[in-house]
């Protein structure tokens, strides 16, 4: 494909959802282009990525099926079997565990920078994908039957629609117009690597404590990555503490379940807010990812929300071609919006509800959360129910 032949999509971003987005719809056989600032840097397997994904198994099955996850699994991926939550108060814990829900595992965990990596060379290599970068987008201009992208090299581009998956601070969203909803929570997510005096026993972990979530991730090297949701003053305290006090009080938090936490890495913070979108649409421009909707960490489920606006999208665009209709029309870009906005709400939303019952140490909603914990896990219908819902199946 020369840079002179008509297009399909135009991708604005090349982050893991705007990569697979390109990737998934040049093998579903359109003609894509993707526009990205910088080039992403090499992946090293001794430099590990302290951005990490519980990677569900719908999204799993999505990478398998544009024939990536090999090249993942390859470099770095760990399975996770189970999973245990439970909570500082109460004491009860619910827990997920693949064999009694007949699955092999529960889910992967894989390294920000490892997937966009591998995306951006299986893009090098797709015959039906343009790559412009370094470059920006500058302006966009609508017309009945496609859009045009004017990029910051002077680059001209038309396609039939295009798709700002350029993250929270979506130059796209502003440039067509588009307006979300913001909180922020007054907290922040401290993330690092940790040693632990036991092993993580293949199990991702999730204490919920008054100050918010704490999350062990097994990874492959045998330690886990954490998520630890904190008020904005006490992790700046945590990030400022040397690695002996931080390690003893990370112990202190999660409750020894690991045993002692014996080593940490680099550790970093970043505030958490929940911004949605009030629209996914205009025209024939539509958001993916962060660029629609950015949501609490608490399940992980950031990333796996994003891959599924890809699905969505894939699926609505094989039904167009196959009915040999116009899959970049209003009419099909808002019944996709619909379904993947009613759905992202709904995430972000329990996401909240449940970091505000289960983050505070107040009398009454102390003395449900263990109830609550053990009902669940008492019933497996109910148990199984969760889970389904966060594996996207």
């Amino acid at each position: 494909m020369s840079r002179r032949d008509p297009l399909d999509v135009i991708v604005i971003g090349a982050g893991a959802v705007g990569s697979t987005a390109a990737l998934a719809l040049a093998r579903d056989g359109l003609r894509v282009a993707i526009v990205e600032a910088h080039e992403p840097q090499p992946w090293r397997a001794d430099v590990p990525d302290l951005r990490v994904y519980a990677l569900a198994p719908d999204n799993h099955a999505l990478f398998a099926d544009i024939g990536l996850w090999p090249a993942i699994a390859q470099a770095r991926a760990h399975p996770y079997r189970r999973m245990c939550v439970w909570d500082a108060a109460a004491g009860e814990e619910l827990v997920f565990d693949a064999d009694s829900l007949g699955r092999s595992e529960l889910g992967h965990i894989v390294e920000n920078g490892l997937l966009v990596d591998r995306l951006w060379s299986a893009l090098s290599d797709e015959a039906g994908v343009q790559r412009f970068c370094p470059d920006k987008l500058r302006e966009i201009e609508q017309h009945d039957d496609g859009v045009s992208a004017t990029l910051a090299s002077g680059q001209r581009l038309r396609a039939r629609m295009l798709l700002g998956a350029d993250g929270a601070s979506s130059v796209v969203r502003g440039l067509i117009g588009l307006q979300t909803r913001d909180h922020a929570y007054g907290q922040r997510g401290l993330v690092a690597y940790v040693s632990t005096e036991k092993s993580h026993q293949d199990t991702a972990w999730q204490r919920f404590l008054p100050t918010g979530p704490l999350a062990f991730l097994p990874c492959a090297d045998g330690r886990c990555s954490i998520v630890w949701t904190l008020p904005d003053a006490e992790a700046e305290r945590l990030q400022a503490v040397d690695d002996v006090v931080f390690c003893r009080e990370l112990t202190r938090a999660f409750d020894a379940r690991l045993g002692e936490v014996t080593s940490v890495s680099t550790r970093i913070a970043f505030p958490l807010r929940r911004q949605l979108a009030h629209d996914y649409v205009a025209g024939r421009v539509a958001l993916v990812g962060d660029a629609a909707h950015a949501v609490h960490p608490l399940a992980g489920q950031g990333v796996n929300l994003g891959l599924r606006d890809v699905s969505g999208l894939r699926a609505m665009i094989a039904d167009a071609r196959g009915r040999g209709a116009d899959f970049a029309s209003a009419h099909r870009l808002q019944r996709w919006e619909r379904v993947r906005r009613s759905e992202n709400a709904l995430a972000a939303y329990s996401f909240e509800a449940i970091n505000r019952i289960f983050s505070n140490d107040a009398v009454l909603p102390s003395l449900l959360r263990g109830p609550l914990l053990g009902l669940a896990g008492k019933l497996p219908p109910l148990t199984q129910f969760f889970w389904r819902r966060a594996a996207g199946i």
